[in-house]
């Protein structure tokens, strides 16, 4: 009697235990992290000229005004948090294709083989989203943030004395913030080419989208207008933006499908 030829079964051969998945999962983190502090290391290293980076919005806006562009510490250890705070974050930055790369490796270990295409589509623009945002509120969201509060103080007439601790608190993490909502194309992306949402539940969601953005934004952001603004407007637009690239892709499936 012949043996049968053992056909490949999707919903079995690619279907991972739950101690497999762990097991991913722990091999996945330790990797991100090593590259994390390898690159927290090199941050260490020239941290003076991140600092100069980091402090360039506060400079020109209060050299703008006219007035003194020094930050002042109040605690003995607050410039040793605040280095270690800004080399973190730019560590994150520095790795963000590494770091990437194993988040997405993880997602594409549980999804069956035609969806794993997605994953390596995902990486690059995961981590090119990543550093747009978070650049994106360095250069251009912070600046506008600092008149708003300068504008406002001068307004009710008070003087000012920013600390180096609440302005590198301040900028590391809204940098965080704006650099992760930049992800959101290439989520809508991936839920949609996974079959997981169709383009025409993420088309009428609109409203809700908008609502859940704007609460979004307004727990991520510190409690001034300006600055839950600035990530709402970006973050609704780079919905629309997936939604335009799931509609391309569809579009490009079905002239494929005809031919």
């Amino acid at each position: 009697m012949g043996g049968t030829k053992k056909t490949y079964d999707p919903l079995v051969d690619s279907t991972m235990s739950l101690g497999d998945h762990l097991e991913e999962l722990r091999t996945r983190i330790m990797l991100a992290l090593a590259g994390l502090v390898i690159a927290f290391i090199l941050c260490a290293v020239f941290g003076k000229y991140i600092i100069v980076l980091i402090k360039w919005p506060y400079a020109s806006v209060m050299t703008k005004y006219g007035e003194d562009p020094t930050l002042t510490t109040l605690a003995p250890a607050e410039v040793f948090i605040s280095y270690i705070k800004i080399c973190l974050i730019s560590g994150l930055i520095l790795s963000s294709p590494w770091v990437f790369y194993h988040l997405w490796m993880f997602i594409a270990a549980g999804l069956y083989p035609h969806e794993r295409r997605y994953v390596h589509i995902a990486i690059p623009f995961s981590v090119l989203l990543f550093v747009m945002g978070a650049l994106f509120f360095l250069f251009a969201i912070a600046p506008l943030c600092l008149k708003f509060f300068i504008k406002f103080g001068n307004m009710l007439g008070l003087t000012r004395t920013w600390t180096l601790g609440y302005y590198v608190s301040f900028i590391v993490h809204l940098m965080l913030v704006f650099g992760i909502a930049f992800q959101t194309p290439t989520a809508i992306f991936f839920l949609n080419r996974t079959g997981l949402v169709s383009l025409k539940t993420l088309a009428g969601a609109r409203k809700y989208v908008l609502l859940i953005i704007v609460v979004v934004a307004a727990m991520a952001t510190p409690p001034d207008v300006v600055s839950q603004v600035a990530l709402a407007i970006p973050l609704y637009f780079l919905f629309e933006l997936g939604i335009i690239l799931c509609w391309v892709a569809e579009r490009r499936k079905k002239a494929k499908t005809s031919e």
